[in-house]
This record gives C-alpha cells, structure tokens and sequence, in this order.
C-alpha cells in the first residue's frame, strides 16, 4: 500500500505509533488549493474620499483584514456583524467590510453599483453629501451611507410599482368597462409578486436592524474607534455617548422602513380590495346570465306546454273542426295567449323568490325624553346647593 500511495502526487505516508498510517499534504497541495482560491475585484474608500480598487486573493484578503474564511461567505440575505474590529455587512449583492480607516466593498462588477460608488459614495464619506453622522467618526459616515443607499434601492422599488398598480386597479374597478381585461389581471399578478418581494425586503432589513437595536454588546462593538482610539470617543459634543448615537442612528432607519412598510401594506390592501371588487362584479355578471338562462329556458317550457294542443291538431286524425277556418286562427291565439300567461307567472313567481327579505322592524328609543331627563339631572347635579351631594353620581355615570 505504500508503494501505491507514494505513487499518488501530494500524498504521502507517515507511520505513526502503532501500526495505524497517518495522510499528511504536502506543499504542492496547499498550493493548489490557494491557486484555485476566490479573487475579489476590492474597491478601497479611505476617510477623505479618496478610492482604489484592487484584486485579492479570498485566503490574501481575510489574512490582511484579520478575519476568517467564513466571513467573507455573504451566503446571508441581509446582516452586519463584527469580528476583530471589523464590521461585515452584507445586504444582498452589495458587500462590505468597513474598517475604522477605510470602507471595503467587493466584488461590485454587474451589479449597476458605478455611479453610486464613484459619484456619490466619495463625496459622503469625505462628509460633502448629506449625511448627519460627518462629525462622528469614520463608522458612521460609512454606515450611513450603505444604510442610506439600501433605503433608497428600496424606495425606489416602491415608487416604480405604486403607479403601475395604481393605474392597472383603476383600470380594472372601472364601472364604465362591463367586462375585466386579462392582460390588466396579468400585469397585476406581476406587479403583486414584485410588491410581494419587496415587502420580503423591507421585512429583512426591519429585523437585521432590529436585532442590533436589541443587543447592547453589538452596538458597543459597532464603534470601532472606541476600541482603536478611546480618547475619541469618549463623549459626543451634545453630551450623548456614541453607542447611544448609534442606537439613534439604526432606529432613524427602522422608522424609515417601516413607513416604507406601511405604504407597501396600503397597496396590498388596494390590491385586495380591488379583487374583491372585481369578484362581486363578477359574480353579478354571472348572476345576469344565470337569470337570463333561466327566463329563456321559462319561455320555452310555456310555449312546449300549449305547443301540445298544435301537435294534438296536427295528427293525421280526422274530425269536424278542421273544416271550420275559424278554428286555426282560434287554436292559435289560444297557445300564445296561454303561453304568455304562464311565462309572466313564472317571472312573477321567480322575482318573488329572489328579492332581498326586508330588515326586521327596530323598536325606536325614546330618545328625546331621555335626553331631556339627563339635561334636567344635570342642571341640577351643577346648582351649588347641590354639587356635594351630586358629584359622585356625576362620577359613577
């Protein structure tokens, strides 16, 4: 067996005590598994603005951050974390590693991130944009800023389906169209399940944050100067402790996706109802022609009825009546004048079975007097010969 294994490249064989071998990997190995190794395309935002981009290994990059493997991972839908001094964020397709130097975000190729990264991101972080948290240490302004952009991918969302859905629900409540266009009901499914996703994203990101707010050791490990640099941060110049400020900061942007939430939900309400709408309109549509079928099939049942007396004179029977002319035009008015009786009997008798019952008769309330009776009580529960022996009644009424 050791002669076969020792015939195998980067494997070999080292008696251990015992007679149990033991594999060890060589070097050739190693290096094949590091040449095989993730390259991440690194985009570098240092404090003041400045930017560069770069490639690294995945084994080079999480040696130099001082992470570990699984950080840099990203398998999870929305999280910030911490490790070393370092917080991870990760939201989607959009990755970051943010230092208390410098932001790092990887691998934004293909994913339309060009002109926030290069025109906008820059110039927040060096504190030229509109951010609140400039005065705060570089942390914040870097969290704010992939906070911010998140916010507005996803408010943008919201403001390309509102008026799509708004238009295509009005368009199918229209009382004037009788009949609900399929291509309308189709773009609404569509529209449903985007505003489905969103609501999905909106949801993520409500908890991500939420479960920050709730951990206090977290927030305190979201300020990475205070473990860098603690003379920085020792107090903020409004007198609140930064971990506080950047409890403020996180719920800032909780109430934001929750309005965003709440707007998404008021659509989906419209949604419902619009299709609950559309279902009556239909179901009286349907009730239409089930009345219509069944007048007509009323109809026919009447004329078949006094048709027997045609068929009955039809027969190739003789009798007397066929030599009297009168008699064809008497039969005949006989059937339509019968089958016109019993076809508004029917009609009578089917409206009569469909209209609505009357609501039971309410007794009225003697309102007047009543109210009366209580004016009287209080005007003289309000005299001051009377306010001490009345007040407790006022108060138990």
């Amino acid at each position: 067996f050791a002669q076969i294994f020792s015939l195998i490249p980067g494997v070999s064989l080292i008696p251990s005590s015992g007679e149990v071998l033991r594999f060890t990997t060589t070097d050739a190995s190693q290096a094949t598994l590091a040449s095989v190794a993730q390259v991440f395309t690194v985009t570098k935002f240092d404090q003041k603005g400045n930017v560069t981009s770069f490639e690294r290994k995945k084994t080079e990059l999480y040696q130099e951050l001082g992470l570990q493997a699984r950080d840099l991972r990203f398998q999870h839908v929305m999280s910030i974390t911490t490790r070393n001094n370092r917080i991870i964020m990760r939201m989607e397709y959009l990755k970051a590693v943010i230092t208390p130097e410098c932001l790092l975000i990887l691998d934004y190729r293909n994913l339309n991130l060009e002109q926030w990264l290069f025109r906008e991101l820059p110039s927040q972080l060096a504190g030229e944009g509109q951010l609140v948290t400039y005065p705060l240490p570089f942390e914040f302004r870097a969290i704010e800023a992939l906070l911010q952009y998140w916010i507005n991918t996803l408010q943008g969302k919201l403001s390309v389906l509102q008026p799509l859905i708004l238009e295509t629900l009005e368009a199918l409540v229209d009382p004037r169209h009788s009949s609900v266009d399929r291509s309308k009901l189709h773009i609404l499914l569509q529209n449903g399940k985007s505003l489905s996703e969103l609501e999905t994203d909106i949801k993520i990101f409500k908890e991500s944050v939420l479960e920050i707010l709730d951990d206090e050791e977290l927030l305190e490990e979201l300020c990475l100067t205070k473990w860098s640099d603690p003379q920085v941060f020792e107090k903020s110049s409004t007198g609140i402790d930064h971990a506080e400020e950047m409890e403020l900061l996180l719920e800032n942007y909780h109430r934001l996706a929750e309005d965003l939430s709440n707007a998404a939900r008021e659509l989906r309400v419209l949604i419902d109802d619009s299709q609950s709408i559309i279902f009556i309109n239909l179901d009286s549509h349907r009730n239409v022609m089930m009345r219509l079928n069944l007048q007509l099939t009323m109809g026919t049942f009447s004329v078949s009825l006094f048709g027997l007396m045609g068929v009955a004179f039809g027969m190739n029977l003789e009798s007397s009546l066929e030599e009297d002319h009168r008699v064809f035009w008497l039969i005949t008015g006989i059937m339509f004048l019968g089958s016109g009786l019993i076809w508004r009997r029917l009609l009578s008798f089917l409206g009569r079975q469909l209209e609505a019952p009357l609501p039971p008769m309410m007794a009225s309330l003697p309102k007047k007097p009543f109210l009366a009776d209580r004016r009287m009580e209080l005007k003289h529960s309000l005299r001051p010969e009377g306010l001490g022996s009345n007040r407790t009644v006022l108060t138990d009424r």
